[in-house]
Order: C-alpha cells, then structure tokens, then sequence
C-alpha cells in the first residue's frame, strides 16, 4: 500500500478533543504509467499527437462507414462533456483540512490497491493471451475466413490483439471510477455542510463523470477495433471478407472486458466487504461505536474499499456488459442480413454502436437536469433526493424512447421489409420497459420506504434468527417478478422481430433473435444515467464516513446519512438492472455461439436435446459451477473478515486507550490484511470460471469422438451455458436483493424506530446486514459478470468443441 510511515506504524499524534485535526495521511501520490509518460511531454507536442490520433481514427471511420463518423463525433462530444463534470466537481472545496486529510488516506490506499490488483490481472491476461494464440494456431478456421485468405496465424493475431485491448479498457474504466470517488467523496462531505442538493448534485456529477467515460470507451473502443479490421482487411473488396462476417472478429474484445471484470468485481468485493464486516461487528456491536467511527481500527480499509469495490469494479463491470451486448447483436445483425440478401447490411450491424452513442447524449441530459439549491438553514432537503434521481431517470427514460425509434428508422429501415424498422422500435420499447420495471421491482424490495424492509426491520425486534429468516425468505420472493419480466420480455421482443417480415431466400421469418437484440439495446439504452445513480452509492457512503471521522456536526450527518441510505437503494436497483440486462445479453450470446458453431461445423445447429444424458450432464454442472462460485466467493469474504475481526480486537485490547482517544488506531494493519487477502482469494473462484467450459468442452469432444458423437462437447457446452445462465440469474437476484434489503433495515433502525442506535433490534439488523454484505457486493455482482464471460469464453473457443 503507497501508505506514509506514521500511518503505517499508527503513529497519527495525539487526538483532540472536538474539532479533531488529523496530521496528514498522504503519502506518494499515485498516477498510472501512461499518464506519467503524457505528462513529461511537451503540451503542445500532446496537441499535435492528439489531433494526428484523431485525424487517423476519422480518416478509418470514413473508409469505414459514416455511421462510424458519428459514432466517433458523438463519443468524442461526450469525452468534452465529462471533462466538464470532472472540471465542475474538482472546484468544489474540500472543506476543513481534516477532510482532507482523511480523504487522502482513502485515495493513497485506494489507488496502491488498484495498482497491485491490476498489475496481477494484467500478468494473468497476458498468460491467457499466450493460451489463446496457441489454440488459434491449431483451430479450424470458417468457409467465409478460407475464402477471404485469413489464416490461422491472423485469426489468432486479431483474436489475441482484440482480447488484450478488451482488457485493457476494462481495467481503464475501472481505474476512470475509482479516480472520480476518491476525489468526489471529501467534496459531497463538505458541501453537506451547507446543502443537502448541493451534496446531491457534487455526487450525481462526479458518478456522470465516470459514467459518460465507461460508456463512451466502450462504444469507441469496439468502433475503432471494426473500422481498423474493416480498413486493414479490405472487407468487401473483391476475394476478401463480408462486412457481415466481420463481428465474429470482435469476440476476443468482449471476452478481455470479461476477464478484467470478472476478477476486478471479485478482488474488489472481498476487500470491501471484508473490511466492512470486520469494522461493524467490532466496532458497532462489541464496543457499541457509531458507523465510521475513527476509533475504530478498520474504518479506513472500509472506506477503501467503497471505492475499489462499488466504483472500480462497477465501472469495469458496465463496461463489460456494453461490450458484449454490443458485439453479440452485431453478430446477430450480421448474421440476419447475410440470410435475408440485404443489400447494405452496415446499418444492422452498426445499429447498436448508435444506441449507446444515443445513450451517452439522453443521459447527459438526464444528469444536468439535476440541480442544486441552496437549502435553508442545513438541513436535509425537504425534497427526497431518490425523488430527485428518479425525475433525471424519467427525463432520460423519455428521451430514449425518441432517440430508439429515430435510430431504428434510419438504420433498420429496408424495401425488403418497409415496416420492420417498426417492428424492431417496439422491441427497443420493451427493453426500455423491462428496464423500468426492474429499477421499480428492485427498488421496492429494497427501499425502506416499502413494506417489504419495513417487515424485515421489525423482525429485528425478536433477535438475529428471525432477521435472518426474514432476510433470505425475502431474497428468495424477490426473484419471481423479475423471471416473469424478462419471460415476458425475450417471448414479446422475439415475436415482435420474427412477425416484422423479414424473410431468407426460403420464406422462413428470421428475425427473431434479432428482436430480442434489439430489446437488450433498449434495455441498456438508459446505461450511462444507470452507472451514474449507481457510482453515486459509494460516493455518498464514502462522504458520510469523512464526515463521521472528521467529527462533523450531527445535522451535517443527518444529510449525508439521507444520501447514503438513498445510495444504498441506488446500488441496489442498478444491480437488479445489470442481472436484467445480463440475462438478455446472455441469451444473445448463447444464440451467436449456436451460430458461430454452425458456421464452423458446416451444418446446422439449432437445438440442444437435454434428453441425452450427456447433455443433461453439462447442465447440471453448468448449475453446479454457479453454486461452487457463490460459495467460494463468500467464503473468502468470511475468512478475510475474520482476520480483520482478529486484528480490531487485538488493537482494542492491546491499546484500550483507543476508546478515550488516548492512543491511536493502526488503520494501515487492516488495509494491509484486507488487501493482501483479497489479492489471493480471487484467483480461486476465477480460475474456475475459465477453466471450467474449456475443461468440459475439451473432455465431452474426447468423449464424443470414441462414441461416434461429432457435435458432442459444443452441445454439451450449449448446455452448461444454459442451465448456468438460469441458476446465475436466480442465485444474483437472490443475494443482490437480500443483501440491499438487510443493509437497509438497518438504515431504517437507525432512523429511531425500533430502538434506533444501540438497540437490541439495531445489533440484529446489524447481523443481517453483515450476512448481506457478502451477498450484495462480492458474489451477487461477480456473479452477473460470471454468466457473460461463460458465453464469451465459449465463443472464443468455440472451434475447440468441435
């Protein structure tokens, strides 16, 4: 950890009575390697490359499509508009220097977490990418790629190159959300001090920040890597590749983004959540503490892991599911338009890249339209500030529906089928829909404003079994109405795009699938204003903790604490959100992998017959694979949280002083415990989900070819793929919901009701909150992540099945 020595050795000075000043906890300040480099370079020299850099990617995108023009135009638009947000933000002030101080020890332990968990990602993507050449160099290649000269050397060359850069922007937005948190946090804390919007607005800003760049990278990142094959190929030229073929290449982009995911949401949940459970059941039920007290030793590595978390991990997570919707709907556009013979297929294959440039302008507006008032007297606004986020999500709601229809007009009309265009917007509106309503469903199982926290509070009043009883009965309730939605939405979606009269050169209707693709993009259509009510969550959590270290006055606690339990339902929704667009995404990819299977295997391949007892096999262990997952991922939660639990009771005992302010807290033992934990316990659950589909892949091919089974292992992978998407969706709804809804029942004890602080109904709400926390943001979040790199490792190894 890039710690200064006095906080490491807890040697922090004496404690003050109220105001309290810390020394300063800062240590060497932390910049990653590019932007060191940028920075030794002359300003003006950096102005040139800049505009070279653009003139080239312009001059690609013309050669390409202009479609791709406006692509690169609007995220190039969106990049100003959030350096405007992060300009708007870093004004503010950072209050008194004990804020400030407390925040730079959050932001050195954040970011030298950061840099020793991606530095072990970066080694392990690399490994992998050495892996994936060598399959490459083996593998089968298709009739199209034969035909149009691309051996298996460039195949492996652009598999290897798209995953690496996949990889590489998903650690960059990652490190673009925890760069704005740990900026943002000291600056909504002392805007608190004077308003409650004004707090608001800091927080709603500085996560559009994040957001407008996550989703704008992903957009340019899988535009730039189409136009350069697109350019580099010479697609569509006489002899060379069709621009409907061209999707496929991208695979290894979405795969990198997973793989980066994947373990940035594991590491940086354990470290969290460890560290968080450690802090409250010390802290808050043996010594009785409030929340973020600085007595208490692991305060700081709770705070740390806010950040590296809910806003690195998030950001890389959104990321990855822009990603792979993205490239999975591409293929499937492509793959519609090569068997219905339309003759400028660019426009369905490009279709998605548009939604999302779309996406960035509506939720722009959607976060400006959120402004802040200066509140009388300090107080917490009179206006519920989820009122408030609620009315930026309409604004952005109803700019999507427009923005949708006129991009389906422009891109998906053809004579082939004049009204299909039509046909595919109300797909887009079912998306947009089924989002709404998983925002709300979401929302109500975890709100305490609803009845179903409200009952789960007062379970707390009868003891720590029955809040948990009331916990996981309520978790598992909450999966019905999200199933029956996204039933209702694949079924409608489907219907909608296969009755829109597209036909192959046999009159059979095909687009079908491409319907449902189309509901995916309406669903994440709304992405950017999503992340920004979700990077809000820590951003408000970490404030409130400055705030009660920093030893605020009461009525600035009161609104920070409005804000975080608002944050909390914030994170919550958007989580219901992400496993809802999973499970559409994940059904997109599950039909690009059918087709990329049958592309390679020369035939069709349409169905999976569970009834052969192989097949049903991978489905059980497809099931199985999400069960271990869950289980190791909490497990390392609850070993790393013991060893915090360990430590703050040493400390307490060892330096009794600690509770009179006479002798100081090390914070840095529990960073240094948490972290290392963290770092370690995310390989294990990791390498399974990689290793596992290839394994059963590989094993049932084997099987498949003595027992005179051809298609054996890529049917058996179908499977696994399918009954894991089920048990995944399920299982992320259940603890992502039980988890929201036992942290906020606490929050509703510590309103008054019940007892309020200190309470007995407070130590049970506390134990189910701890219970939750494992579940809410370590497995339930890698868990959705999971779902989607298994669909996009499989489309990587796909020819390894067969």
């Amino acid at each position: 950890m890039v710690m200064d020595v006095d906080v490491e050795d807890g040697n922090l000075g004496p404690y003050q009575d109220r105001p309290r000043t810390f020394p300063n906890m800062r240590g060497k300040s932390y910049n990653p390697l590019i932007f060191r480099i940028l920075m030794r370079i002359n300003v003006r020299v950096l102005f040139v490359i800049l505009l070279l850099a653009l003139g080239v990617v312009f001059y690609v995108g013309a050669s390409t499509s202009p479609i791709i023009v406006f692509v690169f135009s609007i995220c190039i638009i969106s990049f100003l508009v959030s350096l405007y947000l992060a300009r708007w933000v870093l004004a503010k002030d950072e209050g008194p220097p004990e804020m400030g101080q407390i925040s730079d020890a959050i932001r050195d332990g954040a970011e030298g977490f950061f840099r020793t968990q991606y530095g072990t990602i970066s080694k392990m993507a690399f490994l992998l990418a050495a892996v994936i050449f060598c399959i490459y160099l083996f593998r089968s290649t298709t009739p199209e790629q034969e035909a149009s000269g691309i051996g298996r050397f460039t195949s492996a060359y652009i598999t290897v190159a798209a995953f690496l850069l996949g990889a590489l922007c998903s650690g960059a937005a990652g490190y673009v959300g925890m760069w704005v948190s740990v900026r943002a946090n000291v600056r909504v804390s002392s805007a608190a001090r004077r308003s409650a919007r004004e707090a608001l607005q800091i927080a709603v800003r500085a996560g559009g920040f994040s957001a407008m760049v996550v989703v704008g990278m992903a957009v340019i990142g899988i535009a730039i890597l189409y136009a350069t094959f697109y350019v580099w190929l010479e697609v569509d030229s006489p002899g060379s590749m069709k621009v409907t073929d061209l999707p496929l290449l991208l695979v290894g982009y979405g795969f990198g983004a997973s793989f980066v995911a994947l373990f940035a949401q594991l590491g940086g949940g354990i470290y969290t959540k460890a560290a968080d459970v450690g802090a409250d059941l010390v802290g808050k039920v043996e010594q009785g503490i409030p929340e973020d007290d600085p007595r208490n030793p692991a305060v700081i590595a709770d705070l740390v892991g806010d950040n590296v978390g809910d806003c690195a991990a998030r950001g890389a997570d959104l990321f990855e599911s822009i990603a792979a919707e993205i490239i999975s709907a591409m293929i499937l556009g492509g793959t519609m338009a090569k068997r219905c013979k339309i003759e400028d297929p660019s426009g369905f294959i490009l279709f998605p890249l548009v939604v999302h440039s779309f996406d960035l302008v509506i939720s722009s507006a959607g976060i400006f339209s959120i402004r802040g008032t200066r509140d009388s007297g300090g107080k917490a606004s009179s206006e519920d500030p989820m009122t408030i986020l609620q009315r930026g999500y309409s604004v952005t709601i109803i700019l999507a529906v427009l923005t949708f229809g006129a991009s389906t007009r422009w891109l998906l009309y053809t004579e082939q089928a004049p009204s299909a265009w039509f046909n595919f917007a109300l797909c887009g509106l079912v998306g947009i829909i089924t989002a709404y309503i998983f925002v709300w469903i979401t929302k109500y199982y975890t709100d305490y404003k609803h009845e179903p926290v409200r009952m789960l509070a007062l379970s707390s009043s009868t003891g720590h079994g029955t809040n948990i009883i009331a916990g996981v009965s309520l978790g598992l309730e909450s999966t019905a109405l999200p199933v029956l939605v996204i039933s209702v939405s694949i079924i409608s979606a489907f219907w909608l795009g296969q009755t829109s009269g597209l036909m192959d050169e046999n009159g059979i209707p095909t687009g079908g699938l491409f319907g449902t693709a189309v509901a995916t993009m309406g669903m994440l259509s709304t992405a950017a204003y999503v992340l920004t009510m979700d990077m809000f969550g820590p951003i408000a959590d970490n404030a409130g903790g400055i705030v009660e270290m920093s030893q605020q006055p009461e009525s600035v606690r009161e609104i920070t604490d409005v804000l975080d339990a608002v944050g909390n339902t914030t994170k919550a929704t958007t989580k219901g959100f992400a496993i809802g667009s999973a499970a559409l995404a994940s059904f997109l990819l599950f039909s690009a992998y059918m087709d990329e299977i049958a592309t390679f295997a020369r035939e069709p391949f349409k169905q999976v017959d569970i009834a052969i007892p192989e097949v049903f096999v991978g489905g059980l262990l497809g099931s199985m694979l999400i069960y271990l997952f869950s289980a190791w991922a909490c497990s390392a939660v609850g070993r790393t949280a013991q060893e915090v639990v360990k430590e703050v009771r040493r400390q307490f005992i060892e330096r009794p002083g600690i509770m009179d302010y006479t002798e100081k807290p090390d914070y840095s033992r529990c960073v240094a415990i948490v972290a290392s934990a963290s770092l370690k316990e995310m390989i294990k659950p990791g390498a399974l989900a990689i290793v596992s589909p290839i394994v059963i892949g590989i094993a049932f091919r084997i099987f498949g070819y003595y027992t005179g089974q051809p298609l054996l292992g890529a049917k058996v992978v179908a499977s696994m793929l399918m009954f894991a998407t089920v048990s995944g969706i399920l299982m992320a709804l259940f603890l992502n919901t039980a988890g929201g809804a036992w942290d906020n029942a606490k929050k509703y004890i510590e309103t008054g009701v019940l007892g309020g602080k200190g309470s007995d109904s407070h130590k049970a709400a506390i134990t189910g909150d701890t219970v939750g926390d494992p579940f809410k943001d370590t497995a339930g979040p890698s868990l959705h992540v999971l779902i989607k790199m298994l669909a996009t490792i499989t489309l990587v190894m796909a020819p390894v099945f067969l």
